[in-house]
């Protein structure tokens, strides 16, 4: 039984100055990370397999106009990273950044870093998150300035994550920010917007085809028919054909039948274990949510099979979206780099089964600091998560 924690803001009980008061919280947090967590970075990368990994970009660190309206001024993720804590004992929160910090997107340094780290530990693409909404773009920023730096030669491609926005961090569900919309009109926009990224030679391609995934299929009206108009305009643009993706987030199921070349698992959508929350000491404070143990994550996955039609393997570091969800959060308790690896290597296993150019897994994520599922380095674990990528990618066979 774990121990219940009766105050999660325990270290600010005694007034000290705000730069000793830092310091003593960083130093309570590293001082009570179990020794051996921490990896330092690599020397060399790993050789090349027939399995690429694909991690999934969050282009959320710099501020936007539109965030200053909803969220005040300056608001970026990290506003929700810095307020985490924990609620039970062992509750990894909250999470600091490593070699890169509280990184802002707006400096070009940041992600020249973020591709050198990238290639050395093996990850094959990044995978912008895309925010389109009738033509309007949000979070652009940091994809056009990689699109205009050609040096930045890591491959790319993109998710349409076609939610509409709303106040859902603050519980209010209800209070739509911005609406998506599908239309005819705009299934035929979307591409020609997004052939300049399609045309970059460092976009991900398959067979010639620029790889794109659709986060939310379902919520497309007539989807047979979208597909048949984003096939036809690539068409009319020149290409040899389009290779859609669609993630199989909240069950869904039968991509086949409606035309897409393949799905992808994007945990912890699609995951199937016990709510263990039940069984420790969680803080009150705590209303909602779930907790679930991530080795009983990975065994179950290790036992998976792959289903009908082309499926891309997902896997995630880990999960826990306590940064934007105090108290209500979802939590994959337990995660550890060797047990990251282990789900990594049967995921990479399972992609062999698709035709060899094919063959991809995908990553939940490299940089989701709210969601606790990124592969960046942080002061408890150093590169381990990128590390296990690496050792994942050498024992391949």
């Amino acid at each position: 039984m774990l121990r219940r924690i009766a105050q999660p803001t325990r270290w600010l009980a005694k007034a000290q100055p705000a730069d000793r008061l830092y310091d003593a919280h960083v130093g309570n947090l590293l001082g009570h990370y179990p020794a051996g967590d921490y990896k330092p970075i690599a020397s060399e990368a790993p050789a090349k397999t027939d399995v690429r990994l694909v991690a999934y970009y969050l282009p959320q660190f710099h501020p936007t106009a539109e965030n200053d309206a909803w969220w005040g001024k300056g608001f970026t993720e990290w506003r929700n990273v810095a307020r985490a804590f924990p609620v039970f004992d062992g509750h990894y929160q909250p999470r600091l950044p490593g070699e890169l910090g509280y990184y802002d997107l707006r400096l070009p340094e940041i992600m020249r870093r973020q591709v050198e780290l990238a290639k050395l530990y093996g990850i094959s693409a990044f995978c912008f998150h895309l925010y389109w909404f009738g033509g309007r773009r949000l979070l652009e920023d940091p994809l056009d300035h990689y699109l205009a730096t050609a040096d930045l030669d890591l491959p790319f491609c993109l998710c349409w994550a076609n939610e509409t926005w709303s106040r859902r961090w603050s519980g209010r569900e209800q209070d739509v920010l911005l609406a998506q919309r599908h239309s005819a009109e705009d299934d035929v926009a979307v591409i020609r917007g997004l052939d300049k990224y399609f045309r970059d030679p460092r976009y991900l391609k398959i067979d010639g085809k620029p790889v794109f995934t659709i986060y939310r299929a379902s919520l497309f009206p007539d989807l047979k028919a979208t597909i048949a108009r984003w096939r036809a305009e690539m068409a009319t643009l020149g290409y040899p054909g389009i290779y859609l993706i669609a993630t199989n987030a909240f069950d869904f199921v039968g991509h086949e039948d409606v035309g897409f070349d393949a799905l992808s698992e994007f945990p912890p959508h699609g995951i199937r274990t016990p709510n263990v929350e039940s069984d420790m000491a969680v803080a009150p404070i705590k209303k909602g949510g779930r907790i679930r143990r991530y080795p009983d994550v990975v065994a179950t996955e290790a036992a998976k099979r792959m289903g009908s039609g082309v499926i891309h393997p997902g896997v995630m570091p880990s999960w826990d979206n306590s940064a934007r969800r105090p108290t209500s959060a979802q939590i994959y308790h337990g995660s550890t780099p060797a047990l990251f690896e282990e789900w990594l290597g049967h995921a990479m296993k399972r992609a062999q089964a698709n035709p060899a150019n094919e063959r991809l897994v995908f990553i939940n994520a490299w940089n989701e600091w709210g969601e606790g599922a990124y592969l960046e380095p942080d002061l408890r674990y150093g590169y381990a998560y990128l590390d296990a990528c690496a050792e994942a990618l050498r024992n391949h066979r």
